[in-house]
């Protein structure tokens, strides 16, 4: 059973391990760190975390991952971007699944927020997968619109409105 939870020191030596994982961070904004360092997630756990609604994720009591719901402004302020990452130990396990309808819920329940929205780079099928089975839809693809690593990908935006 997965909990969202605030970020806690705790987490910090985990979060170095995961987002050290080339696997895990191919198709993550490239805005995190690389290397990942201690000192990167200890500012992300006494700081970053505190931007927009970030939890941690604990599956069985173990910090697995991070999802957040990034708020528009202005006139997309009733629109937020959600996203997601685990640690590579825990894919395959639906815990993804899990997480992404257990935020979708609480952000529909608890905010004025109408419309969450996932970029998803173009060769990263199990994330879109699992937007499908949240009960996101794919609403367009922009051509090249990533570019890391020196390799352009679409990107493919998923879609929930809130009943």
């Amino acid at each position: 059973m997965i909990s969202l939870r605030e970020y806690r020191d705790s987490d910090i030596p985990l979060l170095v391990e995961y987002l050290n994982n080339p696997r895990v961070t191919q198709y993550l904004t490239s805005s995190i760190p690389q290397p990942y360092s201690l000192d990167d997630a200890t500012w992300w756990v006494e700081e970053g975390s505190k931007e927009g609604i970030v939890k941690a994720v604990d599956y069985d009591g173990i910090f697995v991952g991070t999802v957040s719901v990034r708020p528009g402004s202005f006139e997309s302020s009733r629109s937020g971007e959600i996203g997601y990452w685990f640690g590579e130990p825990f894919w395959g396990k639906g815990l993804a699944t899990q997480t992404i309808s257990a935020m979708t819920d609480t952000v529909f329940e608890t905010t004025d927020i109408v419309r969450l929205f996932a970029p998803v780079f173009s060769p990263n099928e199990a994330s879109k997968r699992v937007l499908e089975n949240c009960g996101y839809h794919l609403e367009s693809i922009q051509e090249k619109a990533c570019f890391k690593h020196g390799v352009f990908y679409d990107s493919h935006i998923y879609v929930k409105l809130s009943l």
